[in-house]
């Protein structure tokens, strides 16, 4: 095994990390931005017209977190649902303030049409961090099977337990970001004892459908509704976007359950992930957050527009 030219700081290159290196990696991190002024505070007024459920909460000594979901007030039986996660890693901040964003004007528009879960922000010490792991360097967005090594994604699959199979749609928000070639990418290959294989970042909003359950006209009907916000990522010119054969414009597969994604947890009919890319001089904060929440609407807009049995 060949030794990159620039390891990372933190392990022996080609050993894959003990408790000694993951604790040296948590010290390393620093708080960044609070999860309390940024999420909790934002989701207070929104109490006037959601139920906010408490439904969790995680604890990373001294540091310890609420998790906070919003519930369509107008909950009925007969209506299809819909979740919409963000922050699942705490560094991409358009999901975790598109999904605020959508919630706080966005989402009346669907009262007695479809009940609404927003979960805006899954991990909460990633997101002060702005950092992909949690505390104990594990990626949530792999963590989302039983049983789960990441507190943050088994609270999750809790909170949807009691719903599966009454799910329509499920939008898990994302970003893809330089820092995921010069940081997190590399941080990985050295928790992991590898290798760094180094890719290109693209440039622009892309999707992840679900291999074991395509939609490809779900996605194609999204990445339009995108495309009135910010720019579309290309295909590289392999015709693959981050090693993945683009399957349609701006979308790519991955087999969300086999992989622990958080958007295979619901069994929805309709799943997607998206990606926006915040390191684009064509694209700006606002634009990111006006994206995801553009996915969004469009996601719910096609599911509640083909006609379902019954």
């Amino acid at each position: 095994m060949s030794t990159p030219p620039n390891p990372y700081p933190i392990g022996t290159p080609g050993i894959p990390w003990g408790d000694a290196e993951k604790r040296e990696w948590r010290s390393r991190q620093v708080r960044r931005r609070s999860h309390a002024d940024d999420v909790v505070a934002a989701i207070e007024p929104l109490r006037a017209h959601w139920d906010v459920v408490d439904y969790g909460r995680v604890e990373y000594a001294p540091d310890a977190y609420p998790l906070l979901a919003l519930r369509s007030r107008d909950w009925r039986d007969d209506l299809p649902c819909v979740l919409v996660t963000g922050g699942v890693h705490g560094y991409e901040t358009s999901g975790v303030h598109g999904a605020l964003q959508f919630a706080a004007h966005a989402a009346s528009d669907y009262a007695g049409r479809v009940n609404l879960l927003v979960v805006p922000c899954v991990s909460p010490w990633a997101y002060e961090r702005i950092h992909r792991w949690n505390a104990d360097a594990i990626d949530p967005n792999r963590s989302f099977r039983e049983p789960s090594p990441a507190a943050e994604s088994a609270a999750l699959m809790r909170l949807v337990a009691p719903l599966r199979g009454r799910f329509l749609v499920h939008v898990d928000l994302h970003e893809t970001t330089d820092t995921d070639e010069t940081e997190f990418r590399p941080a990985l290959a050295a928790r992991d004892g590898k290798d760094h294989e180094p890719d290109v970042i693209p440039d622009g909003f892309y999707l992840v459908d679900d291999s074991a359950n395509p939609r490809r006209d779900f996605q194609n009907a999204i990445i339009a509704a995108v495309a009135n916000v910010t720019h579309i990522a290309p295909a590289d010119p392999d015709g693959n976007i981050i090693g993945s054969p683009v399957v349609a414009h701006g979308v790519i597969e991955y087999p969300l359950e086999r992989l622990g994604l958080c958007a295979g947890i619901t069994g929805a009919t309709y799943t997607t992930t998206t990606e926006v890319y915040p390191d684009s001089p064509m694209a700006t904060p606002e634009q990111c957050n006006a994206a995801q929440v553009a996915a969004v609407r469009a996601a719910i807009d096609y599911a509640l527009a083909v006609p379902r049995p019954g």
